[in-house]
């Protein structure tokens, strides 16, 4: 079988998985840092969604650090099964999330005019935040498709 690139247990998977781990945390993290963030329901989804991803992401990090110092494989049809389910669910549970948080801003930003000096809303720290969590799900949907064709081929 054809290795490909962010396969489980290779160093390309392992840093598949902590870059998703970092665009998670750091999505989480600024997203906490801004002031109110917690009275809009779908910030707080976002940071739900990314922290479960982050979970997700590091398990798998931890699972591929162990492959790679036992020298194991993990191309195992049920451990691929498990990784594309996995994958799956928390990318639509990202781009939900995502999605439904930049719907949130840009009405706010654009239609409402609720981002101007006088709200005191830290929508650039909002926004921010809302483009890491697209780059953890365009991370997510590298892997879960890599997972996918990993099954596809047993």
């Amino acid at each position: 079988m054809k290795e490909l690139i962010g396969s489980p247990g290779t160093v390309t998977g392992l840093t598949l998985r902590i870059t998703q781990c970092a665009f998670a945390a750091s999505s989480i993290a600024l997203m906490v840092s801004a002031s109110g963030f917690s009275t809009f329901t779908a910030f707080c989804y976002l940071i739900a969604s990314m922290g479960l991803q982050l979970l997700w992401s590091f398990g798998l990090a931890c699972l591929d650090v162990y492959a790679l110092r036992r020298k194991r494989d993990l191309h195992n049809p049920v451990l691929v099964s498990l990784f594309v389910v996995g994958d799956w669910v928390t990318a639509m549970l990202s781009l939900a999330a995502a999605c439904s948080s930049a719907g949130v801003i840009v009405l706010y930003a654009k239609d409402l005019d609720f981002c101007n000096p006088q709200n005191h809303l830290p929508c650039r720290k909002f926004e921010i935040s809302i483009i890491l969590a697209f780059i953890t799900w365009l991370l997510i949907a590298m892997s879960s498709h890599v997972m996918f064709w990993i099954l596809a081929s047993f």
